[in-house]
């Protein structure tokens, strides 16, 4: 009996081993899959989109063009890079639009030398003010690609680049491998080019259609966890019914003492400030103006006013970086109440809805030539506007913090929230009094060494 209990006991015991590896495994690939997934930008995406426009005697002729599919994460200065590695030995003679960051050793050819010949070569685009015959359309701004919701006219950046010693046929053209994207540091991985159909073009005067010899997609996704180590922005509350300014947890994107992290910091009353501030240098760390959280940017929520039947709420962004400022900033803000937005101030404003049904995602960003340009740290560094919400009686309320957002993104990037605990409460006015036992006594008491006092 005990020699087939224990057998038994080995199995189960070997069983629950087995489950609990298939877990593991199941949660690991779990979380390498969707480590790239935005939650309110589900299709969210970069696509390169590589066609073959014509065949030369040792190679091809491409346009590379990239799309910016997401909705509100943009590549600022100094630009995006791209970078490849060529299948067999191409060469690229020459380029339009974008260059190499280096040549390469082309020692081998004579007379005409080649514009790279590194095995990985990494593109950049022009900057503005090209001389035009060498750029082409939608190049040449110094890599800046905004979003696609923000400035969809600006959201493709393209060059044209001639390779040599490749195929000259679909059959013997060999697509490149390892792509890689940075914007201008990491947190884009990009897939394997795939051959997809030739992209059809529309002539000037839209009366003939043609096409690419060859075309190839690659598309890359965003992961804030590769493109840095912490946070870049925080949020902050406050109430009208309330005192209590909940500001940004403390040490949300770094603390003072860890300047490899979150940047050096300088006091704004610092006499030394204004030699202390570096110029407009990208590989620099960032110089912040020393607070309990250390992020560069801070947005805060004030719950301002409560009418019948609206309630308004007032949105300011600060940059606390004197080293850099933001164009073409946004907010990304997530609240039940975005279905009942009446009136917006000074801000631009689309509804984001991922999932059908469900409105409760805005995109907010500053006009054009009033304040879309968010200023280093200092007195005008800077940003706000109010909302109006109209109330909805099945879900309104201004208890248990459902006044304040669900998250924030500020240029794409998820903000630290304070803890829900630390919210700002609605006073509990319902109370009432509570009668103690004693109340009675103690009164009968009191009234007793009055009269006794005054015999």
């Amino acid at each position: 009996m005990e020699t087939v209990f224990s057998a038994a006991s080995r199995s189960i015991s070997k069983l629950i081993s087995f489950t609990a590896l298939l877990l593991f495994l199941f949660s690991c690939s779990t979380f390498t899959s969707t480590e790239a997934y935005d939650a309110l930008d589900p299709t969210g995406n970069i696509t390169i989109k590589w066609d073959v426009i014509s065949w030369t005697p040792d190679g091809y002729v491409a346009v590379v063009t990239m799309y910016n599919f997401q909705q509100y994460r943009h590549i600022q200065a100094p630009g995006w890079t791209l970078g490849w590695t060529w299948a067999k030995k191409e060469v690229i003679w020459s380029m339009m639009g974008g260059q190499t960051t280096e040549q390469g050793d082309c020692s081998k050819y004579k007379g005409n030398v080649p514009h790279c010949c590194k095995k990985d070569p990494t593109v950049v685009d022009l900057l503005p003010g090209t001389p035009y015959n060498q750029q082409i359309a939608n190049c040449c701004k110094g890599g800046v690609l905004n979003s696609w919701v923000q400035d969809p006219a600006n959201a493709a950046s393209s060059f044209q680049v001639s390779v040599g010693a490749a195929g000259t046929t679909n059959k013997t053209v060999r697509v490149p491998r390892n792509f890689t994207l940075k914007a201008p540091g990491p947190g884009y991985t990009c897939g394997p080019a795939k051959i997809v159909k030739p992209t059809k073009f529309i002539t000037a005067d839209k009366r003939r259609i043609t096409q690419a010899m060859m075309t190839w997609n690659v598309t890359c996704t965003y992961s804030q966890f590769l493109a840095q180590k912490t946070p870049t922005c925080c949020v902050s509350l406050s109430s009208f019914y309330n005192n209590t300014i909940v500001n940004c947890p403390t040490c949300a994107c770094g603390c003072q003492n860890n300047s490899t992290e979150s940047g050096r910091c300088v006091s704004e009353r610092s006499s030394h400030l204004a030699s202390a501030v570096p110029g407009k240098s990208t590989n620099a760390p960032p110089l912040l103006q020393c607070t309990s959280h250390m992020c560069p940017v801070r947005i805060h929520w004030h719950v301002k006013l409560n009418y019948k039947e609206y309630w308004r709420v007032k949105i300011t962004i600060t940059n606390f970086n004197y080293a850099l400022n933001y164009s073409e900033w946004n907010l990304v803000v997530q609240h039940p109440n975005f279905d009942n937005l009446t009136q917006l101030f000074s801000f631009n404003y689309k509804p984001l809805t991922p999932y059908a049904g469900l409105n409760d995602t805005a995109m907010l960003w500053g006009l054009k030539f009033y304040n879309d340009f968010l200023n280093e740290a200092g007195p005008l560094g800077n940003v706000q506007s109010e909302l109006l919400f109209r109330k909805d009686a099945s879900t309104f309320t201004f208890e248990k913090g459902w006044a304040f957002p669900r998250r924030i993104y500020f240029n794409g990037d998820n903000c630290v929230m304070p803890p829900p605990d630390a919210y700002p409460w609605l006073p509990n006015t319902g109370l009432k009094p509570v009668i103690s036992l004693f109340q009675p006594v103690m009164m009968i008491l009191a009234s007793c060494v009055f009269l006794w006092a005054n015999m």
